[in-house]
């Protein structure tokens, strides 16, 4: 039997041979759930796999999307592939831990579009898709129907992307049609099931993208609402680039006798990314990594900041320098954030700047440089940062400015890929600006001038008050001996 303690809730896990899941509530008010213990069925390590040499015709896929696949410029599935479709071929749950990068969305989307034209649906009600993919972003979203109309571009199957920022009235219009594999975030899901514009009662495959961040953002009400809805017997595959603890309770509670394939360790980073820091004060970091970019002559850097406002900031700078930038993130229109994207992509443009929670789902193949503008204040996010470079045996480069308030971010990162990170020097090239210079140099100096001689004023100000305190009030003496001493007899 194993206790877990997560979010206020305690979970306990056992294997039973009868009897059904039961919930109850203890004397604490705190939420107890008995569950079934899963058994995770782990395929063979990858040192098996690459003596096989494992190619896609071994996958016995079906011929038009082999067809599709040699198009793409496929020619050996990589280690999340080749172990992940056979499972979910085989029809069977799937549990799959692997970063970003890896090739997990053809992973799940080859085999599931060869299932679902094993199994042909003539008169498929409107509205009604047969694959659900859940997606935490926008952009994620986009890119797995993007993915998904190429693979099936030489099948009769129908595909969608549905989210949020945009007109719902275009997705009304469409789900009118026939759609197969519809990729959706869920609270723009929710809005069509509240609108009764989408039925969930013919879905035969249920994914989960990037299931850690769903957690991270909160959509774990909302998942748990759309599951209610759809049918009981269906495929669940759940994929995450981190398996933590939390989505093995999640796993619990959605796969039945899943498979298990993780084909990284936690944490762990793209091998061929090399990686430094510069030690640099925050009001410098703007100028600096302007330097870096036309001194390196960098042509497509992605660069992460903390807030959505230091995002716009640093992109309104580096176009100031004449660094054609721009900024995407969640406050941004759809249209915009499609528009920047697709620039960054062809190289109209030199610089994307982006958050956190906007830049999961953004695929770029040969993304040469990413600059952490700011650390992020969860070590994990620094590893899916770096995992936008460094893709597909390509080589890559993360560069991380790094102020002094932000050294424990930085030990925090090193202990969890435990590895220094090395630091680099400014070299002779980069000179800062003067201005910098004397906006420091007065900080240094007026600015302690200025508290000291405020805080002597205070204190002779607060001294003579007190004594004044003490002359005209005639009771301030005539205190109790015993008790508090602040308290005036009467």
């Amino acid at each position: 039997m194993l206790f877990v303690f997560v979010n206020n809730r305690f979970y306990i896990y056992k294997t039973l041979i009868r009897g059904k899941r039961k919930m109850f509530k203890n004397k604490k008010n705190c939420d107890v759930n008995l569950k079934e213990d899963v058994t995770l069925k782990t395929v063979e390590d990858e040192s098996t796999l690459s003596k096989d040499k494992i190619t896609f015709a071994d996958l016995k896929l079906t011929e038009p999307l082999m067809r599709a696949i040699a198009d793409e410029g496929y020619t050996v599935p990589t280690p999340v592939q080749a172990r992940a479709i056979p499972l979910v071929l085989a029809g069977g749950d799937l549990l799959a831990g692997a970063q970003t990068g890896t090739g997990k969305t053809a992973a799940f989307m080859l085999p599931i579009l060869h299932r679902l034209t094993q199994k042909s649906i003539t008169n498929l009600r409107q509205g009604s898709p047969r694959c659900l993919v859940l997606a935490p972003t926008r952009e994620l979203a986009a890119q797995i129907e993007e993915s998904a109309r190429s693979y099936s571009k030489y099948l009769p199957l129908k595909s969608m992307a549905m989210f949020g920022g945009v007109s719902i009235v275009p997705q009304i219009r469409t789900l009118r049609r026939r759609v197969d594999v519809l990729a959706a975030t869920p609270g723009r899901l929710l809005d069509h099931i509240g609108q009764k514009t989408l039925n969930l009662s013919n879905v035969e495959i249920l994914v989960l993208d990037e299931a850690d961040r769903m957690l991270d953002m909160g959509f774990i009400r909302d998942i748990k609402k759309i599951i209610a809805l759809l049918p009981k017997q269906r495929q669940t595959l759940l994929f995450s680039a981190t398996v933590s603890n939390e989505i093995k309770i999640l796993s619990n509670s959605l796969l039945r006798n899943p498979g298990f394939v993780e084909v990284a360790h936690r944490n762990a980073l793209p091998e061929l990314v090399e990686h430094s820091v510069h030690l640099v004060p925050q009001g410098l970091k703007g100028h600096l990594l302007s330097h870096l970019i036309k001194h390196n002559n960098w042509k497509q850097v992605l660069v992460f900041t903390r807030t959505k406002h230091g995002a716009n900031r640093l992109a309104d700078k580096l176009s100031a320098d004449g660094i054609p930038s721009a900024a995407i993130h969640s406050s941004k229109s759809q249209a915009a954030r499609t528009k920047a994207l697709a620039q960054f992509k062809g190289g109209m443009m030199s610089v994307l700047v982006a958050t956190d929670i906007a830049a999961r789902g953004l695929d770029i193949d040969q993304l040469p440089h990413v600059v952490n503008f700011e650390l992020p204040n969860v070590a994990k996010d620094y590893v899916h940062r770096i995992g936008r470079t460094g893709r597909a045996g390509s080589s890559g480069e993360a560069i991380s400015l790094v102020d002094k308030e932000e050294f424990r971010y930085l030990r925090d990162i090193e202990r969890l890929i435990k590895r220094e990170i090395p630091k680099v020097e400014f070299d002779g090239s980069f000179v800062p600006p003067a201005s910098f210079s004397a906006k420091v140099t007065r900080s240094r100096t007026g600015r302690k001038t200025t508290q000291t001689s405020r805080s002597a004023d205070t204190r002779n100000r607060s001294r003579r008050n007190g004594q004044d305190k003490k002359t005209s009030n005639p009771q301030w003496h005539e205190r109790r001996v015993s008790g508090s001493k602040h308290t005036i007899n009467p």
